[in-house]
């Protein structure tokens, strides 16, 4: 049986993805999306530095890498980039007086605003994650409370990352998008 000519693997046509275009982005313009992840300009020097990722995972391991390798310089830098993290639209004015009390108490302590991931939170249930934990963590000393917003500052980099690239990813295999090899 005569079989039909083959193209071999590394032949295969090459299909753009999110991560390919961040990998051959110019720097300036990775340098951009990566500050949308985390305010801190060593990181996303270093990150965008260290391009071609092989795969997503590694881009991940080195942004966690860089993040925990921020001075207290550049964690400073990236929590004076950051907001309070944004209530429901349909939350009732209570929750937003509450919330704006506790961070108000928070940033005098700390110096910054609070810090949380909530990527594994559903929706109905972050209020009452935010205000638990930012009550909580009032008790926290200076130092530990550094730690903690470090590492949340890691998580919300490393979720951002993600979705961005999640986002891109969806929008170039939309309905809009060309066809493969076009």
């Amino acid at each position: 049986m005569t079989r039909g000519p083959t193209l071999p693997a590394h032949r295969l046509p090459y299909l753009p993805t999110p991560l390919g275009a961040f990998n051959g982005a110019p720097a300036d313009e990775a340098r951009a999306l990566l500050l949308h992840c985390l305010h801190s300009l060593r990181w996303a020097h270093r990150l965008a530095e260290h391009r071609p990722y092989p795969d997503l995972g590694a881009l991940l391991a080195a942004a966690d890498e860089a993040a925990y390798d921020l001075s207290p310089a550049d964690l400073s830098e990236a929590l004076a980039g950051e907001s309070l993290p944004e209530l429901p639209e349909d939350a009732y004015s209570a929750a937003h007086m509450a919330l704006s009390a506790a961070n108000a108490a928070y940033e005098a302590r700390f110096g910054h605003a609070f810090v949380i991931f909530l990527g594994d939170v559903h929706p109905d249930e972050a209020l009452d994650r935010i205000l638990e934990a930012i009550r909580s963590r009032l008790a926290n000393d200076p130092e530990e409370e550094r730690v903690m917003a470090a590492e949340e500052l890691r998580r919300l980099a490393r979720g951002r990352l993600e979705e961005l690239l999640k986002a891109a990813g969806s929008c170039a295999t939309g309905h809009n998008a060309p066809a493969a090899g076009k």
